[in-house]
């Protein structure tokens, strides 16, 4: 664990929602999400299954619930997207929230709000404020700046994961910043993204374990093999990452094979290439930066 804050920085506190990554629920690590709280005010990063839950667990307020930044679409990065809102509405959120990802990201908004009509116009019907005014989504359509606010700025990069647009985003105060990659094969682009970061939280995949991934299914380890290797990031990979960007603490995330690998065996992989503290996620685990 780690502790990185200054004397006049409002410091953000980085929470592990879930840790694990893939589509499959698994006991041990829930799916893809990240929270960032600066200022009494939440930001979460890609909202996998469970989202919601996660956020009370850590302690924190669904209500507090701010902005929501969608890396790509894939389920387990977007499943529970439109809950988590939703939930945070019925938790007495009042403020709109601003949500970011790649198209179609508006799209997935309005028929979020059509598929659950029923339910949303009874609890409108009750008082509560219609839920579509609380959401304001963006579709990113290139890297940039794209959120400010009370002195965090939210900087969203585009990142290689085929065939979807994909994106990483930096989170920065005067005096910290932390990044958190989603998933993306190594590539220039979140090494630019995260140069100088205090943490990068960046996935992994550990590759000598893929075989995890097909006990009991009828996947094809060379077709996992082919995949993986031009979309996603082995640990290695992740450290060269973050000896490349010169940041501090490297966040193994996003972790797959979910189960099964030695938190050692990480570490080991991570660094490799990158001689700084390197951290094996695991769910509701936290850092104040």
């Amino acid at each position: 664990m780690f502790g990185i804050t200054g004397s006049e920085d409002i410091a953000m506190e980085l929470v592990i929602l879930g840790s694990g990554g893939g589509p499959q629920p698994g006991a041990e690590r829930g799916s893809p999400a990240v929270g960032i709280v600066h200022d009494g005010r939440l930001y979460v990063v890609d909202c996998g299954n469970g989202v919601a839950r996660q956020v009370v667990s850590a302690g924190n307020r669904l209500r507090d619930l701010r902005g929501v930044f969608i890396t790509h679409h894939h389920l387990d990065h977007n499943a529970d997207y439109g809950n988590l809102v939703a939930l945070a509405w019925t938790a007495g959120l009042v403020e709109p929230v601003r949500t970011f990802g790649p198209p179609p990201t508006v799209a997935m908004t309005d028929e979020y709000v059509r598929l659950n009509r029923v339910d949303i116009e009874h609890r409108e019907a009750l008082g509560r404020p219609g839920l579509r005014s609380l959401f304001l989504p963006s579709d990113i359509e290139g890297d940039g700046v794209i959120f400010k606010e009370r002195g965090l700025t939210v900087t969203a990069a585009r990142v290689v994961h085929p065939p979807l647009d994909a994106y990483g985003y930096r989170f920065d105060t005067d005096d910290h910043s932390i990044v958190v990659s989603g998933d993306t094969a190594e590539c220039d682009e979140i090494v630019h993204l995260a140069e100088g970061s205090d943490v990068l939280v960046h996935e992994a995949y550990s590759p000598g374990d893929l075989h995890l991934l097909t006990q009991g299914t009828n996947a094809s380890l060379e077709r996992l093999l082919s995949h993986f290797d031009g979309a996603h990031t082995t640990a290695e990979e992740a450290g060269r990452i973050a000896a490349l960007a010169g940041v501090r603490t490297l966040v193994l995330w996003h972790l797959i094979p979910r189960q099964g690998v030695a938190e050692h065996s990480w570490i080991e992989q991570a660094s490799r290439h990158f001689d700084g503290e390197v951290v094996v996620s695991r769910d509701l685990c936290k850092f104040t930066v």
